[in-house]
């Protein structure tokens, strides 16, 4: 029963990314990279079905033809729209439209990585039983699930993607010199007094390195938070099989599976907390990249905004 709940005596056996098979290309199919793809398609095909269950029905149905049907569909539907009413409060409508489909995306497929990591699927792995040639039982060490969002390098894929979109936002709303000029510190500080000029090496350089130290840190972020919960719920369930005798062991193992189930609704809430703050810095990231606040200061002069705004405020 350790062996099954706590994958032996390393409670880091749950996240570990391992080969599962051999291609014979000279480096094998890692089961980190098989949970992508299927996380991927299973996010494809739910959001499908959700898409259909939301999509505007028939005239026939008279008023009900605007509700989501089903509950897959009326769950989507308000996770979606509270999460474009926070995206409209930092990017503003336009943004909010342009990149929706890509944080909404974005915000599925992490959420959808990281509940799959909370279903321990991989520690079927122990009771798949096979021989030796020696005639012994053993457990199989092929790895059928694991946690990549508690995998590094994965988080850096998804971090490099979001790194792009946001040097794309930036060329499309600055171009080229409104991006070196928000990297200098902004168009005041390289046409304002010369006296600022020998900062501006300084600031490019940290400018220059946040734009890889943002996204890093979503994917550290999300690393540590995976990780640290995982492993927490591993080791306490290894504390029962720690125990010296039997009736120690059952007692030990009662006590920690109550404060595992405990910490599995709560990492249940943290898989959904860090798929929104993914997804949600990503957009602060993005909005950084925009000259909206210069047309907001500019439409502060324009007529009706001046004297006579004026007048009517007092």
């Amino acid at each position: 029963m350790n062996t099954f709940l706590a994958a032996g005596n390393n409670p880091l056996a749950h996240v570990l990314d391992k080969p599962v098979v051999d291609t014979g290309a000279g480096w094998p199919l890692q089961i980190g990279t098989f949970m992508l793809v299927f996380g991927g398609v299973v996010t494809v095909l739910v959001l499908t079905l959700a898409s259909k269950s939301i999509a505007t029905g028939p005239e026939s149905m008279g008023a009900r033809r605007y509700l989501p049907r089903g509950r897959i569909g009326q769950l989507v539907d308000a996770v979606v729209g509270y999460i474009l009413g926070m995206l409209e409060g930092v990017m503003g409508k336009d943004q909010t439209r342009r990149w929706a489909p890509f944080l909404l995306t974005l915000f599925c497929f992490v959420l959808s990585l990281n509940l799959f990591g909370l279903i321990p699927l991989g520690d079927l792995k122990d009771l798949i039983i096979g021989t030796t040639q020696g005639g012994e039982a053993v457990a199989s060490s092929k790895p059928v699930w694991t946690t990549v969002t508690a995998n590094i390098f994965a988080n850096l894929g998804l971090a490099t993607v979001v790194f792009f979109a946001i040097q794309v936002q930036a060329f499309r709303e600055l171009g080229v010199k409104g991006w070196l000029e928000h990297l200098a510190g902004g168009k005041d500080i390289v046409t304002g007094p010369k006296g600022l000029w020998p900062v501006i090496p300084i600031i490019f350089v940290v400018e220059l390195l946040g734009l890889i130290i943002k996204p890093t840190a979503l994917a550290i972020r999300l690393f540590a938070n995976m990780v640290g919960g995982h492993t927490l719920m591993a080791t306490l369930y290894m504390f029962g099989g720690m125990a010296p005798i039997f009736a120690l062991k059952i007692a030990v193992a009662s006590v920690a599976g109550l404060f595992a189930v405990v910490i599995t609704f709560l990492e249940l809430f943290v898989a959904f907390l860090q798929a929104f703050v993914f997804m949600f810095l990503s957009a602060v990231f993005i909005s950084t990249m925009s000259h909206h606040g210069d047309h907001e200061h500019e439409h502060g002069h324009e007529p009706g905004h001046g004297h006579d705004g004026h007048a009517h405020a007092h």
